[in-house]
Formats: structure tokens, C-alpha cells, sequence
């Protein structure tokens, strides 16, 4: 009788330990399911922000027209926009609301505009950086005069902070522009170059003062 009891007792020990083993396999599949689970809810979450920033970010490169703001002249013969412009870093072409553009949305790389003379036409996007870093934009069509051209970029040339290049889609021969203001002068010994020159080169207006103007976009 005594070894009846002992199988008995075997057989239940045997019985525990295998419930036991069974317990803790279903326990390992718990923690694997829940963990499972929580990383695909942390990827669901990542792909839905990747997917939200790509959307805000094609809204916001595919134009600048959500920008709202007009020209208003000043008596100086100046304009300047009447609203703030945005300074986001975009990859995607910007639809500038001026010819030039005189600020918004640009590229992460400025122009450099060290007293940089350019012969061809800028990008829009490097150049508005440049005028986010307090630079002065001079311009100017096929219709300006070559001696002028000329002595407006000796005088970039001798400025730093400037820059200048042609632009044949913008209204007059000539034109100046900063951030968030333009101006079109006759020539280049028109008295009002060396007016904008001073008030804008580096300044109130800069959103970056003190930004540098080198080590940017040469070309």
C-alpha cells in the first residue's frame, strides 16, 4: 500500500510540474503577443508622423501663397511687405508672391553673398536665405545699361553682404532688394543705391543678423 501512495504522489508531482511548464509557455506567448503588439503600434505611430510631416511639407514647399501680404510704398520710394514672411527650410520649389522674391520659405543653403558678383541667374531659394542673413540683392535685366552694370558690381564687390545677379523676369532694369523690401533705382550713381546699401546691408529687417555670407551655394 505504502508504494501505491508513493506512485500517487509521483504521478501528481508529475502532474504539477507539467501544469507548471504549461503556465509558463503560455506566459512566454503573453509577453512575445504584448510585445509584438506594442511595436506595431509604435510603427503604425512613427509611419502616420512620417506621413503627416511629408504632407505639411509638400503643402508648405509647393507654394509660398499661404503667405498673405502686398506691397506697400513708402515715401522713400521703398516697399515692404505688409505681412511676416515664413523662414521655413523647404526642398521643393517656392512660388515667391514678388519678382524678386524678397523673403519666405527657402533653401537650407544660402548664396553666398560675400560681395558676390554672379553672371548667371540665381536660384530664388539660395538667394532668399541670403537675404534672411541680412544681405542686399541687386539685380538687373538685359535692358540695363553695361556701365552701370558695371559700376554696381564694383560696388557689390567692395560691400560685403551683397550680392548680384541678373533677372530678367522682374519689372524695371534695375532693382535692390532685402528682406521684406525692394526698390528700383534709375542707375547705378542714382543717390538711393547707397541709401538702401546703408539702411539694409545687415540690417533691422535681418531675421539672422550676423549669419555668415560665406560657405554657402558659389554658383
Amino acid at each position: 500500500m505504502g508504494s501505491a501512495k508513493k506512485k500517487e504522489s509521483a504521478a501528481r508531482q508529475a502532474r504539477i510540474a507539467e501544469m507548471r511548464r504549461a503556465e509558463q509557455a503560455r506566459e512566454r506567448r503573453n509577453r512575445l503577443l504584448t510585445i509584438g503588439a506594442s511595436v506595431a503600434v509604435v510603427a503604425a505611430l512613427v509611419v502616420g508622423a512620417v506621413v503627416l510631416v511629408q504632407s505639411q511639407d509638400d503643402d508648405s514647399t509647393a507654394s509660398d501663397s499661404k503667405t498673405p501680404g502686398h506691397w506697400t510704398m513708402g515715401k522713400d520710394g521703398v516697399k515692404t511687405w505688409s505681412a511676416k514672411l515664413s523662414q521655413t527650410h523647404v526642398t521643393k520649389t517656392v512660388k515667391y508672391p514678388m519678382t524678386p522674391p524678397a523673403g519666405g520659405d527657402h533653401n537650407a543653403v544660402w548664396q553666398n553673398c560675400n560681395g558676390d558678383v554672379y553672371t548667371k541667374a540665381l536660384d530664388n531659394m539660395n538667394a532668399v536665405h541670403s537675404l534672411e542673413h541680412g544681405a542686399v540683392w541687386v539685380t538687373y535685366t538685359s535692358k540695363a545699361k553695361k556701365a552701370d552694370v558695371e559700376a554696381l558690381a564694383a560696388k557689390v564687390k567692395a560691400t560685403p553682404y551683397t550680392l548680384m545677379s541678373p533677372y530678367e523676369d522682374q519689372a524695371d532694369p534695375i532693382m535692390l532688394t532685402a528682406w521684406g523690401h525692394q526698390r528700383t533705382v534709375t542707375s547705378a550713381s542714382d543717390p538711393n543705391v547707397a541709401k538702401f546699401f546703408e539702411k539694409y546691408v545687415q540690417g533691422e529687417q535681418t531675421p539672422e543678423k550676423g549669419a555668415v555670407c560665406t560657405g554657402g551655394k558659389a554658383q
